[in-house]
């Protein structure tokens, strides 16, 4: 079932079962803010399951181009077309964000984004590889982020 996020009133619907809901919660409508005010594109999500070809784009992505692979429970998924970047995004039970920014038109903007819940740890598949910078923010309080550039065609 697909889910509208709502960043006027934040809830954890489909994400009940992490264990930093709230701030997942938070993130998740965070990111549908900046897609509403940005493109006035509406964030939608559905369980993880439903949208196993967006997962599945974006671990193969992780896994080609860094040999990374996410040991936490995949819960939402989401993907669309803004202007002229495919975006995808995965959400996690540990509050891990992954998303894929990849331009149709060329690899000028190509690159994979992690975005860390408030309370969560770093993930060890992560924690070795990647610096995260911290940025505030009213719905979800402290995220912590990092990225890397996509190489390849995908």
């Amino acid at each position: 079932m697909t889910y509208t996020v709502d960043f006027a009133t934040v809830s954890t619907v489909g994400l009940e079962s992490s264990p930093v809901a709230e701030a997942l919660a938070g993130l998740r409508a965070n990111e549908a803010r900046y897609f509403r005010n940005k493109y006035d594109h509406v964030f939608t999500v559905e369980p993880a399951a439903d949208a196993a070809a967006v997962v599945d784009w974006v671990h193969r992505i992780l896994r080609e181009e860094r040999d990374i692979v996410i040991s936490s429970r995949p819960l939402e998924a989401t993907a669309f077309q803004v202007e002229n970047i495919r975006m995808a995004y995965v959400f996690y039970e540990s509050g891990l964000s992954v998303n894929v920014m990849y331009t149709v038109d060329g690899d000028k903007k190509r690159a994979v984004g992690f975005k860390l819940a408030e309370g969560m740890e770093v993930p060890e598949e992560l924690a070795p590889r990647f610096k995260f910078a911290r940025q505030k923010s009213k719905l979800a309080g402290t995220i912590r982020g990092s990225y890397f550039v996509i190489k390849n065609e995908y």
